[in-house]
């Protein structure tokens, strides 16, 4: 007996050896994991918040706000923040996917416990354990591949995201990753996706849907099994009920409710705005100094000029004159003048055939749209809209004594008189333009077309003046634009604003304007361009404009040119300026006579539509011209009897002070023709008989 006892004192000894030895080795273990921990803890506070960047879908916006296009890496992604996300999809994601997210630490242990439970039940993985925490350090950092070092990496970056940020912070990025299916990313691109709206446009019924999605995309999106679909959304809404944020009827209502999807589309293709897409692109690239990839991956706001409905109707335009089955291409721009911003451009007839784009990139002979740019220099030195010059079949003997230029009219018709100025470009008589051309020397023209904003190399030769130099449409439509506001230098702009997705700007179009050309001699040059429409100034031909007047209602200025190769027109009215050309690609002579009417019949159906609804509105002449009647044929005052007079307009000082007397002698003699033919009187009968 007194052996057993000392037997069992013995081991109780031992026992109580082991146990105090065990308790502080827990104690020491205790002491080892909580410095750890610490330890841990303290590193990811040091190491700073980890980088929340994500690839993010750059869109471009048209003027009126709806969405031109996306750029993007197969990844639809809108970031919007918490507060622009509706509550009940908030409180759908955070029932199913994580209930506790606001009770834990980034490691739900319950959930974890359950899990394990439950997958040893199943003898298979049937339970996920990952809190919102985890699963949005997955979205951001990680591979999805299934191993022990991405596990390990994943719990890593898990806890530097509690540590860093707060749980708004953390929720409002989970929910602007998470994938939702069909290639978008984030809850505002599935809002949109899904249902045309807004992620803070959400109702319980489509909020319920969506949050359904992420835990099985392929299954459970409602475009690819609208059962499956339903069936998660019910999970959802009884998940919510026993949570206590909705009520049985609002779960039943919410389930029943009819769901309206957003209409899939696809892109319609060969459209003008592809074109102006591409060269929205580019400026953006060049004002921003950024790359392609920059751009897909960094969610920028790109706010453009695109006015939809003028390009709505230059595209129709485009459509309804040009012959469908002809090869002949066309690019068009709309532009504001007084900001520069390109409000509509078509670079061809079919983007998907070829993306070129004839507006901005190729270079084409301008052929008499160039004239106004030399006109407005020879205002400049002393020429005024009543300089006369002959219009006649003229050899030019060039500088070097040898060599000769022999331009010519259309169709070979010549005045074979004197004309002025202003009927000269009305008429768009060849002889008079290079006349004036060597008259002010050969540079000017060049220095002008600069100052306008061309920016290829002009050669220095007569035939300059006849647009024998290849220019782009885009520039010389901008040219035009600086006549018609004025003389303020103006740019062609695509991009009007760049904003990056959480509304910081990064650029924004300057406002700022400097004053290039002379006020007065812009408006001049636009007052003669006028008369391209006016019939009073037809004389050995009809003015180049008298094929479209019948389409115009209202006052504009503009120039029609024509090569073997290329038809162009370009014009403006006080609000905007635009500019059409047509040709073929490969230099092919456009020998029809219909096509070459074209660019002019496009110019005039679209400036009448777009500014259809506009009041009119005129030319307004600045304080430094004066405005006097004239016989359009001298280019003198008129008087009552000449009989067409025409109000245009000079510098003060520089107006014709001589009158008409062309009339006169006519009305004179037709006076004593008239008498000569009177009847005799029976006095002039009796003395013609007594002789």
């Amino acid at each position: 007996m007194i052996y057993l006892e000392v037997i069992l004192t013995e081991k109780l000894r031992k026992a109580r050896k082991y146990i105090r030895a065990a308790l502080i080795i827990g104690l020491f273990l205790s002491i080892f994991l909580l410095l750890v921990t610490i330890g841990i803890l303290t590193y990811a506070k040091l190491q700073g918040p980890p980088p929340l960047a994500v690839p993010q879908s750059a869109v471009f916006y048209a003027s009126d706000g709806t969405v031109i296009d996306e750029m993007h890496h197969g990844e639809k992604r809108y970031w919007v923040s918490l507060e622009n996300i509706s509550p009940v999809l908030i409180q759908a994601t955070l029932s199913i996917e994580d209930k506790r997210f606001y009770e834990h630490h980034g490691f739900d242990g319950k959930r974890i416990i359950g899990a394990a439970i439950a997958d040893l039940k199943a003898m298979a993985k049937v339970q996920g354990a990952s809190t919102i925490t985890q699963q949005y350090a997955r979205n951001l950092f990680l591979e999805h591949e299934k191993t022990w070092t991405r596990k390990m990496h994943e719990a890593w970056y898990t806890i530097r995201l509690e540590m860093n940020y707060d749980k708004e912070k953390i929720l409002e990025g989970y929910l602007n990753t998470i994938y939702y299916g069909h290639g978008t990313y984030g809850i505002e691109a599935a809002s949109r996706y899904y249902f045309g709206k807004h992620a803070n446009e959400l109702t319980l019924s489509e909020a319920s849907l969506l949050a359904g999605i992420p835990k099985w995309p392929n299954r459970y999106s409602p475009h690819s099994n609208i059962k499956a679909a339903k069936e998660r959304q019910s999970v959802i809404l009884t998940s919510m009920k026993t949570d206590g944020v909705i009520s049985q009827k609002e779960a039943e209502k919410a389930y029943a409710a009819p769901l309206s999807f957003q209409k899939r589309v696809t892109k319609e293709k060969g459209k003008g705005v592809s074109y102006f897409f591409d060269a929205a692109k580019a400026e953006l690239k060049k004002e921003l100094n950024l790359t392609e990839e920059q751009i897909k991956t960094s969610g920028l706001r790109v706010y453009t000029s695109l006015n939809p409905k003028l390009q709505k109707i230059a595209e129709q335009t485009i459509q309804d004159v040009i012959n469908p089955k002809t090869e002949l291409q066309a690019a068009f721009v709309a532009i504001d003048q007084k900001s520069g911003f390109v409000q509509a451009l078509i670079g061809g007839r079919d983007y998907e055939k070829s993306p070129f784009n004839r507006a901005t990139q190729a270079f084409r002979q301008p052929g008499s749209t160039i004239k106004p740019f030399l006109y407005y220099a020879a205002l400049e030195n002393g020429f005024t809209a009543s300089t006369p010059m002959r219009s006649e079949h003229t050899t030019f003997t060039l500088g070097d004594g040898v060599s000769t230029y022999t331009p010519s009219n259309f169709n070979h018709y010549y005045a074979n008189d004197s004309i002025t100025l202003q009927q000269a470009i009305a008429l768009s008589d060849n002889v008079y333009a290079v006349k004036t051309h060597l008259f002010l020397g050969q540079n000017t023209l060049i220095e002008t077309s600069q100052k306008m904003g061309i920016s290829n190399s002009l050669k220095k030769v007569p035939s300059l003046a006849l647009g024998t130099s290849p220019v782009k449409l885009i520039e010389m439509t901008n040219g035009y634009g600086i006549l018609a506001n004025g003389g303020w230098e103006v740019k062609p702009s695509f991009i009007e604003k760049v904003e990056t997705y959480d509304g910081k700007i990064i650029y924004e179009a300057s406002s700022e304007r400097t004053r290039i050309l002379d006020k007065e001699t812009a408006f001049l040059t636009t007052h003669l361009m006028t008369g391209m429409f006016d019939s009073r100034l037809n004389g050995y031909t009809t003015v180049t404009g008298t094929p479209i007047a019948k389409y115009l209602s209202r006052t504009y200025a503009g120039k029609s040119g024509t090569t073997s190769t290329d038809s162009w027109m370009i014009g403006y009215s006080p609000e905007l300026t635009t500019g059409v050309w047509t040709g073929y690609d490969r230099d092919k002579k456009m020998d029809i006579v219909e096509e070459r009417g074209y660019a002019k019949k496009i110019w005039a159906l679209f400036m009448e539509e777009a500014l259809k609804g506009e009041p009119p509105s005129t030319f307004k002449p600045p304080k430094g011209v004066t405005g006097v009647y004239i016989d359009p044929q001298n280019g003198k005052l008129a008087t009552p009897n000449c009989p067409v007079s025409k109000l245009t307009y000079y510098k003060k000082g520089t107006e014709p002070t001589e009158y008409c007397v062309d009339h006169l002698f006519h009305e004179e003699h037709k006076k004593k023709e008239v008498e000569e033919q009177k009847e005799p009187s029976w006095y002039d009968k009796l003395f013609k008989w007594l002789q």
